[in-house]
Protein backbone atom coordinates (compact mmCIF):
# COMPACT_ATOMS: atom_id res chain seq x y z
CA UNK A 1 0.00 0.00 0.00
CA UNK A 2 1.10 3.55 -0.69
CA UNK A 3 1.94 5.27 2.61
CA UNK A 4 4.26 8.21 2.37
CA UNK A 5 3.63 11.55 1.03
CA UNK A 6 6.75 14.03 0.29
CA UNK A 7 5.77 17.68 0.55
CA UNK A 8 8.58 20.39 -0.67
CA UNK A 9 8.10 23.73 0.33
CA UNK A 10 9.68 26.85 -1.46
CA UNK A 11 8.55 29.83 -0.29
CA UNK A 12 4.32 28.80 -1.31
CA UNK A 13 5.73 26.05 -3.70
CA UNK A 14 4.52 22.99 -2.73
CA UNK A 15 5.43 19.97 -4.75
CA UNK A 16 3.22 16.51 -3.93
CA UNK A 17 5.32 13.16 -4.85
CA UNK A 18 4.46 9.61 -3.16
CA UNK A 19 6.61 6.32 -2.09
CA UNK A 20 4.96 3.03 -1.56
CA UNK A 21 5.72 0.81 1.50
CA UNK A 22 4.49 -2.65 1.90
CA UNK A 23 2.29 -3.61 5.04
CA UNK A 24 -0.17 -6.16 5.45
CA UNK A 25 -3.74 -5.21 6.01
CA UNK A 26 -6.63 -6.57 7.73
CA UNK A 27 -10.62 -5.85 7.25
CA UNK A 28 -11.48 -3.57 10.40
CA UNK A 29 -11.90 -4.91 14.21
CA UNK A 30 -13.76 -3.70 16.66
CA UNK A 31 -11.57 -3.14 19.87
CA UNK A 32 -13.02 -4.15 23.56
CA UNK A 33 -12.28 -2.01 26.60
CA UNK A 34 -9.24 -3.21 28.55
CA UNK A 35 -10.26 -5.96 30.64
CA UNK A 36 -11.07 -5.60 34.35
CA UNK A 37 -7.38 -5.36 36.90
CA UNK A 38 -7.75 -6.42 40.25
CA UNK A 39 -4.76 -4.03 41.53
CA UNK A 40 -4.64 -0.29 42.62
CA UNK A 41 -3.22 0.14 38.84
CA UNK A 42 -1.50 -0.75 35.72
CA UNK A 43 -0.30 -0.55 32.33
CA UNK A 44 0.34 -1.85 28.93
CA UNK A 45 2.83 -0.10 26.87
CA UNK A 46 4.89 -1.41 23.93
CA UNK A 47 8.50 -1.68 24.55
CA UNK A 48 9.59 -0.78 21.03
CA UNK A 49 7.15 2.49 20.46
CA UNK A 50 6.66 3.50 23.89
CA UNK A 51 2.81 2.98 22.71
CA UNK A 52 0.64 3.03 26.29
CA UNK A 53 -2.02 0.66 25.05
CA UNK A 54 -4.33 0.80 28.33
CA UNK A 55 -3.73 2.32 31.94
CA UNK A 56 -4.73 3.19 34.84
CA UNK A 57 -3.75 5.61 37.22
CA UNK A 58 -0.62 5.03 35.46
CA UNK A 59 1.15 8.40 36.72
CA UNK A 60 0.22 8.63 40.09
CA UNK A 61 2.69 7.26 42.67
CA UNK A 62 2.45 4.64 44.85
CA UNK A 63 5.46 2.91 46.63
CA UNK A 64 7.25 0.28 44.20
CA UNK A 65 8.98 -1.61 46.71
CA UNK A 66 11.55 -4.18 44.97
CA UNK A 67 11.01 -2.96 41.82
CA UNK A 68 13.11 -0.74 42.99
CA UNK A 69 15.80 -3.12 42.23
CA UNK A 70 15.12 -2.44 38.51
CA UNK A 71 17.15 0.99 38.58
CA UNK A 72 20.28 -0.52 40.97
CA UNK A 73 20.16 -2.99 38.44
CA UNK A 74 20.46 -0.58 35.57
CA UNK A 75 22.60 1.82 36.98
CA UNK A 76 25.47 -1.16 37.85
CA UNK A 77 24.83 -2.22 34.25
CA UNK A 78 25.12 1.25 33.02
CA UNK A 79 28.72 1.34 35.17
CA UNK A 80 29.32 -2.20 33.65
CA UNK A 81 29.05 -0.33 30.18
CA UNK A 82 31.00 2.39 31.13
CA UNK A 83 33.92 0.12 31.97
CA UNK A 84 33.84 2.09 35.68
CA UNK A 85 33.40 -1.68 37.25
CA UNK A 86 33.95 -5.65 36.15
CA UNK A 87 31.53 -8.50 36.15
CA UNK A 88 34.63 -9.84 37.86
CA UNK A 89 35.08 -7.09 40.50
CA UNK A 90 35.47 -8.27 44.29
CA UNK A 91 32.60 -6.87 46.44
CA UNK A 92 33.41 -6.75 50.07
CA UNK A 93 30.38 -6.96 52.14
CA UNK A 94 29.94 -4.42 54.93
CA UNK A 95 28.27 -5.09 58.25
CA UNK A 96 25.59 -2.72 56.80
CA UNK A 97 24.88 -4.85 54.06
CA UNK A 98 24.70 -8.31 55.44
CA UNK A 99 22.43 -6.57 58.61
CA UNK A 100 19.74 -5.63 55.89
CA UNK A 101 16.38 -7.16 56.36
CA UNK A 102 13.64 -8.52 53.70
CA UNK A 103 14.82 -10.80 50.76
CA UNK A 104 18.31 -11.78 50.96
CA UNK A 105 20.91 -13.25 48.80
CA UNK A 106 22.63 -14.69 51.82
CA UNK A 107 26.04 -13.01 52.00
CA UNK A 108 28.27 -12.67 54.84
CA UNK A 109 29.90 -9.97 56.20
CA UNK A 110 33.66 -9.79 55.47
CA UNK A 111 33.79 -12.08 52.61
CA UNK A 112 34.21 -10.94 49.07
CA UNK A 113 31.73 -11.90 46.31
CA UNK A 114 31.46 -11.08 42.60
CA UNK A 115 29.88 -8.43 41.21
CA UNK A 116 28.35 -11.05 38.52
CA UNK A 117 27.06 -12.70 41.31
CA UNK A 118 25.75 -9.75 43.38
CA UNK A 119 23.97 -8.30 40.40
CA UNK A 120 22.36 -12.14 39.94
CA UNK A 121 21.63 -11.66 43.35
CA UNK A 122 19.71 -8.35 42.76
CA UNK A 123 17.94 -9.73 39.89
CA UNK A 124 17.14 -13.32 40.63
CA UNK A 125 16.87 -13.35 44.69
CA UNK A 126 15.90 -9.60 44.82
CA UNK A 127 18.57 -9.46 47.87
CA UNK A 128 18.50 -6.36 49.54
CA UNK A 129 21.71 -7.33 51.27
CA UNK A 130 22.79 -7.76 47.69
CA UNK A 131 21.68 -4.14 46.41
CA UNK A 132 23.28 -2.48 49.38
CA UNK A 133 26.51 -4.12 49.03
CA UNK A 134 26.14 -3.34 45.03
CA UNK A 135 25.29 0.25 46.17
CA UNK A 136 28.75 0.45 48.62
CA UNK A 137 30.75 -0.78 45.68
CA UNK A 138 29.58 1.99 42.82
CA UNK A 139 29.30 5.07 44.94
CA UNK A 140 31.11 4.58 48.04
CA UNK A 141 27.51 4.46 49.91
CA UNK A 142 23.91 3.59 49.67
CA UNK A 143 22.71 7.33 50.20
CA UNK A 144 25.66 8.32 47.11
CA UNK A 145 23.99 5.88 45.04
CA UNK A 146 20.54 6.70 45.02
CA UNK A 147 21.72 9.99 44.02
CA UNK A 148 23.15 8.20 41.03
CA UNK A 149 19.11 6.40 40.79
CA UNK A 150 17.78 9.74 41.38
CA UNK A 151 20.13 11.52 38.13
CA UNK A 152 19.41 8.36 36.06
CA UNK A 153 15.41 8.57 36.85
CA UNK A 154 15.48 12.05 35.43
CA UNK A 155 17.35 11.38 32.51
CA UNK A 156 14.74 8.70 31.29
CA UNK A 157 11.68 11.11 31.92
CA UNK A 158 10.55 9.22 35.39
CA UNK A 159 9.00 12.48 36.46
CA UNK A 160 6.77 11.30 39.49
CA UNK A 161 9.56 8.79 40.98
CA UNK A 162 12.18 9.30 43.76
CA UNK A 163 14.57 7.17 45.18
CA UNK A 164 15.52 7.31 48.65
CA UNK A 165 17.41 3.36 48.88
CA UNK A 166 18.65 1.18 46.73
CA UNK A 167 16.11 -1.90 47.77
CA UNK A 168 12.69 -0.78 48.09
CA UNK A 169 12.64 -1.30 51.81
CA UNK A 170 9.49 0.84 53.08
CA UNK A 171 10.24 5.10 53.10
CA UNK A 172 8.11 8.30 53.35
CA UNK A 173 9.74 9.67 50.23
CA UNK A 174 10.48 6.83 48.00
CA UNK A 175 7.71 6.20 45.22
CA UNK A 176 7.37 5.53 41.51
CA UNK A 177 4.57 5.37 38.99
CA UNK A 178 3.06 2.23 36.79
CA UNK A 179 4.04 4.49 33.57
CA UNK A 180 7.87 5.10 34.86
CA UNK A 181 8.38 1.90 36.07
CA UNK A 182 7.29 1.12 32.35
CA UNK A 183 9.76 3.82 30.99
CA UNK A 184 12.39 2.32 33.33
CA UNK A 185 11.99 -1.75 32.26
CA UNK A 186 11.81 -0.30 28.49
CA UNK A 187 15.52 1.15 28.94
CA UNK A 188 16.36 -1.92 30.86
CA UNK A 189 15.74 -4.26 27.54
CA UNK A 190 16.72 -1.43 25.02
CA UNK A 191 19.97 -0.11 26.98
CA UNK A 192 21.85 -3.63 28.08
CA UNK A 193 20.84 -6.13 25.88
CA UNK A 194 23.81 -8.37 26.64
CA UNK A 195 22.37 -8.38 30.14
CA UNK A 196 18.80 -8.44 29.87
CA UNK A 197 19.13 -12.78 30.06
CA UNK A 198 19.75 -12.30 33.65
CA UNK A 199 15.95 -11.57 34.23
CA UNK A 200 14.74 -14.64 32.76
CA UNK A 201 16.48 -17.29 34.78
CA UNK A 202 14.48 -18.79 36.65
CA UNK A 203 17.20 -19.89 39.54
CA UNK A 204 20.29 -18.72 41.25
CA UNK A 205 21.93 -20.36 44.06
CA UNK A 206 24.78 -18.92 46.47
CA UNK A 207 26.05 -19.73 49.60
CA UNK A 208 25.10 -23.67 48.67
CA UNK A 209 20.76 -21.83 48.96
CA UNK A 210 19.19 -22.45 45.67
CA UNK A 211 16.23 -19.00 45.36
CA UNK A 212 13.53 -19.18 42.78
CA UNK A 213 13.00 -16.10 40.46
CA UNK A 214 9.87 -15.08 42.21
CA UNK A 215 8.05 -14.07 38.31
CA UNK A 216 5.34 -17.51 38.20
CA UNK A 217 4.92 -16.43 34.46
CA UNK A 218 8.60 -17.70 33.62
CA UNK A 219 7.21 -21.12 33.92
CA UNK A 220 3.69 -20.35 32.44
CA UNK A 221 4.39 -18.78 29.20
CA UNK A 222 7.34 -19.36 27.32
CA UNK A 223 7.43 -15.88 25.69
CA UNK A 224 7.72 -13.91 29.26
CA UNK A 225 11.55 -13.04 29.59
CA UNK A 226 11.60 -10.55 32.75
CA UNK A 227 11.10 -8.94 34.40
CA UNK A 228 10.72 -7.92 38.29
CA UNK A 229 8.02 -8.67 41.27
CA UNK A 230 7.95 -6.68 44.54
CA UNK A 231 6.07 -6.83 47.60
CA UNK A 232 5.48 -5.01 50.89
CA UNK A 233 2.32 -4.34 52.98
CA UNK A 234 1.94 -0.71 51.20
CA UNK A 235 2.87 -1.49 47.91
CA UNK A 236 1.00 -5.03 48.01
CA UNK A 237 2.36 -7.75 45.35
CA UNK A 238 3.43 -5.97 42.19
CA UNK A 239 4.66 -7.27 39.30
CA UNK A 240 6.48 -6.00 35.91
CA UNK A 241 6.48 -8.89 33.35
CA UNK A 242 7.92 -8.13 29.24
CA UNK A 243 6.87 -11.03 26.36
CA UNK A 244 7.85 -11.02 22.99
CA UNK A 245 5.39 -12.47 20.19
CA UNK A 246 5.59 -12.52 16.65
CA UNK A 247 8.14 -9.20 16.80
CA UNK A 248 6.41 -7.43 18.96
CA UNK A 249 7.39 -7.17 22.53
CA UNK A 250 5.19 -5.73 25.31
CA UNK A 251 6.12 -4.33 29.17
CA UNK A 252 3.00 -4.44 31.81
CA UNK A 253 3.39 -3.22 35.11
CA UNK A 254 0.82 -3.98 37.83
CA UNK A 255 0.70 -2.88 41.66
CA UNK A 256 -0.93 -3.35 44.28
CA UNK A 257 -2.78 -6.35 43.91
CA UNK A 258 -3.31 -8.53 46.89
CA UNK A 259 -1.42 -11.70 46.34
CA UNK A 260 1.53 -13.50 44.72
CA UNK A 261 -0.66 -15.41 42.53
CA UNK A 262 -3.16 -12.35 41.79
CA UNK A 263 0.34 -10.43 40.42
CA UNK A 264 0.48 -13.07 38.43
CA UNK A 265 -3.09 -13.77 37.08
CA UNK A 266 -3.44 -9.81 36.12
CA UNK A 267 -0.39 -9.34 33.93
CA UNK A 268 -1.09 -12.42 32.00
CA UNK A 269 -4.83 -10.98 31.39
CA UNK A 270 -2.75 -7.41 30.73
CA UNK A 271 -0.29 -9.42 27.67
CA UNK A 272 -3.51 -11.64 26.49
CA UNK A 273 -5.33 -8.06 25.59
CA UNK A 274 -2.46 -6.31 24.21
CA UNK A 275 -1.64 -9.35 22.11
CA UNK A 276 -4.53 -9.80 21.17
CA UNK A 277 -5.89 -6.61 19.80
CA UNK A 278 -3.24 -4.63 19.03
CA UNK A 279 0.08 -4.50 16.67
CA UNK A 280 3.16 -2.54 15.65
CA UNK A 281 3.63 -2.11 12.32
CA UNK A 282 7.63 -1.64 11.62
CA UNK A 283 7.59 1.32 8.92
CA UNK A 284 11.11 2.90 8.14
CA UNK A 285 14.32 1.71 9.20
CA UNK A 286 17.01 3.94 10.63
CA UNK A 287 19.74 5.19 8.50
CA UNK A 288 18.14 4.19 5.27
CA UNK A 289 17.79 7.08 2.40
CA UNK A 290 13.58 8.34 2.50
CA UNK A 291 14.89 11.40 -0.35
CA UNK A 292 17.00 13.08 -2.19
CA UNK A 293 16.85 16.89 -1.81
CA UNK A 294 18.93 19.93 -3.59
CA UNK A 295 21.96 20.90 -1.93
CA UNK A 296 22.69 24.69 -2.35
CA UNK A 297 26.23 25.65 -2.85
CA UNK A 298 27.72 22.28 -1.71
CA UNK A 299 30.49 20.29 -3.49
CA UNK A 300 27.76 17.82 -3.80
CA UNK A 301 24.59 18.41 -5.85
CA UNK A 302 21.44 15.89 -3.54
CA UNK A 303 21.58 15.25 0.21
CA UNK A 304 20.21 11.46 1.25
CA UNK A 305 17.85 12.14 3.82
CA UNK A 306 16.25 9.93 6.39
CA UNK A 307 15.20 8.95 10.23
CA UNK A 308 18.17 8.37 12.99
CA UNK A 309 16.08 5.35 14.63
CA UNK A 310 13.99 3.19 13.27
CA UNK A 311 9.99 4.09 13.08
CA UNK A 312 7.26 1.95 13.88
CA UNK A 313 3.88 2.59 15.89
CA UNK A 314 1.14 0.63 17.59
CA UNK A 315 -2.18 0.58 16.75
CA UNK A 316 -5.00 -1.83 16.89
CA UNK A 317 -5.14 -4.43 14.96
CA UNK A 318 -6.87 -4.54 11.32
CA UNK A 319 -6.60 -0.81 11.24
CA UNK A 320 -3.53 -0.34 8.90
CA UNK A 321 -5.42 0.97 6.16
CA UNK A 322 -5.66 4.00 7.59
CA UNK A 323 -2.01 4.65 8.24
CA UNK A 324 -0.50 7.17 6.20
CA UNK A 325 3.08 9.08 6.21
CA UNK A 326 4.18 12.25 5.14
CA UNK A 327 7.41 13.94 5.10
CA UNK A 328 7.63 17.86 5.08
CA UNK A 329 11.08 19.01 3.32
CA UNK A 330 13.17 22.09 3.78
CA UNK A 331 13.90 21.95 -0.02
CA UNK A 332 16.17 24.97 0.97
CA UNK A 333 19.33 23.27 2.07
CA UNK A 334 22.44 25.19 1.79
CA UNK A 335 25.91 24.01 2.34
CA UNK A 336 27.96 23.24 4.23
CA UNK A 337 25.05 20.09 5.89
CA UNK A 338 26.08 18.63 8.84
CA UNK A 339 25.18 14.98 9.01
CA UNK A 340 22.20 14.36 11.48
CA UNK A 341 20.83 18.04 11.10
CA UNK A 342 16.98 18.35 10.72
CA UNK A 343 15.41 19.38 7.40
CA UNK A 344 12.11 17.86 7.60
CA UNK A 345 9.44 15.95 9.53
CA UNK A 346 7.89 12.71 9.03
CA UNK A 347 4.47 12.25 10.34
CA UNK A 348 2.20 9.16 10.63
CA UNK A 349 -1.45 9.47 10.91
CA UNK A 350 -4.21 6.85 11.65
CA UNK A 351 -7.31 8.14 9.57
CA UNK A 352 -6.59 11.68 9.90
CA UNK A 353 -5.51 11.68 13.51
CA UNK A 354 -1.54 11.81 14.03
CA UNK A 355 -0.05 9.31 16.01
CA UNK A 356 3.48 9.90 15.69
CA UNK A 357 6.20 12.61 14.34
CA UNK A 358 10.05 11.93 14.01
CA UNK A 359 12.84 14.59 12.54
CA UNK A 360 13.98 13.90 8.67
CA UNK A 361 17.67 14.07 8.85
CA UNK A 362 20.77 14.54 6.38
CA UNK A 363 22.58 10.88 6.19
CA UNK A 364 26.00 12.62 5.30
CA UNK A 365 27.87 15.72 5.78
CA UNK A 366 28.66 17.81 2.68
CA UNK A 367 31.26 20.16 2.85
CA UNK A 368 30.90 23.96 0.76
CA UNK A 369 31.46 24.24 -2.56
CA UNK A 370 34.32 26.62 -4.58
CA UNK A 371 33.66 29.92 -4.61
CA UNK A 372 31.86 29.79 -8.54
CA UNK A 373 29.64 27.04 -7.35
CA UNK A 374 28.16 29.36 -4.83
CA UNK A 375 28.04 31.82 -6.48
CA UNK A 376 25.89 30.73 -9.21
CA UNK A 377 23.55 28.65 -6.77
CA UNK A 378 22.95 32.06 -4.78
CA UNK A 379 22.49 33.74 -8.42
CA UNK A 380 19.60 30.69 -9.05
CA UNK A 381 18.27 31.36 -5.43
CA UNK A 382 17.45 34.57 -6.03
CA UNK A 383 16.11 34.44 -9.36
CA UNK A 384 13.66 31.35 -8.12
CA UNK A 385 12.88 33.85 -5.13
CA UNK A 386 11.50 35.99 -7.65
CA UNK A 387 9.53 33.90 -9.44
CA UNK A 388 7.94 32.22 -6.28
Amino acid sequence: MTLLNKKYRTGALTIIATLSISLSAHSAQLIPAAPKIAASSYIIMDADTGTVIAEKKAHEKFPPASLTKMMTSYVTEDELTKGNISLNDQVLVSLKAWRTQGSRMFIKEGTQVKLESLLKGIIIQSGNDASVAMSEHIAGSETAFTSLMNQHAQLLGMENTKFSNATGLPHDDHYSSPYDLALLSQAIIRDFPQHYGIYSEKYFTYNNIRQPNRNKLLWRDKTVDGLKTGHTNAAGYCLVASAKRDGMRLITVVLGTKSDEARARESQKLLAYGFRFFRTHKLYEANKQLSLVKVWGGQKSQVRLGIADALAVTIPRGQAKGLKATMDIDTEVKAPVVAGQTYGTVRITLDGKEVKSVPLVALEAIEEGGFFKKLWDNIVLFFMGLIG
